[in-house]
């Protein structure tokens, strides 16, 4: 009995709450999009932060074939949550291109938070699929490696594999656990 009049309460909300953070997601592109000059802005700041925090990122920039800097992607929710933020990608310090990163979940999960995410494309067939895909779900395609600072100091170029490497960095908020995996990756255009 009272299983059915929770389910007559929660339904409806969660229901309504996916709605809502779909429309939000859909209408991002207007309320939440960030220039190219401010992406890159943010993009050259995020690098400097994560090469001062994490040792191995910078040699691993160094081999890599192509950069993907999302400075600050932002989560939040209740049972439904959804993540977005902007990136550039580099190659050989240069932005060839933007990029929107995107998730949506749904479970027993409450809170908000921010963080950033760099990605190191270590060869030309993992750049090439990001390039080819008509946005790139992490987890699928490429091998994804994500690694924490302890790793970053073991990284030496006979550990390093094909595929992408992730650092995630600048963690802040309250939201348990911190995930990447699932987050779909699409080609954005932004005003100058």
């Amino acid at each position: 009995m009272k299983t059915k009049k929770v389910l007559k309460i929660w339904l409806p909300l969660a229901a309504t709450a996916l709605v809502v953070v779909f429309v939000n997601l859909c209408l991002a592109d207007a309320a939440l999009a960030a220039s190219a000059s401010e992406i890159d802005r943010n993009a050259t700041q995020a690098l400097t932060t994560l090469y001062q925090t994490a040792p191995g990122a910078e040699a691993l920039a160094d081999k890599s074939e192509a950069i993907l800097i999302f400075p600050s992607i932002v989560k939040g929710g209740l049972i439904i949550a959804g993540q977005y933020g902007d990136g550039a990608l580099r190659k050989q310090g240069r932005t060839v291109g933007y990029y929107r990163s995107i998730e949506g979940s749904v479970g027993l999960q409450a809170g908000a938070q921010s963080f950033g995410y760099v990605l190191f494309f270590m060869d030309n067939d993992s750049l090439k699929y990001l390039d080819k895909s008509d946005g790139w779900e992490l987890g699928t395609g490429p091998t994804l490696v994500v690694l924490d600072k302890g790793f970053s100091k073991e990284l030496t170029t006979t550990t390093l594999h094909k595929g992408v490497y992730a650092f995630v960095f600048s963690e802040k908020g309250l939201m348990a656990g911190i995930a990447i995996q699932g987050a779909k990756i699409t080609k954005i255009h932004p005003d100058k």
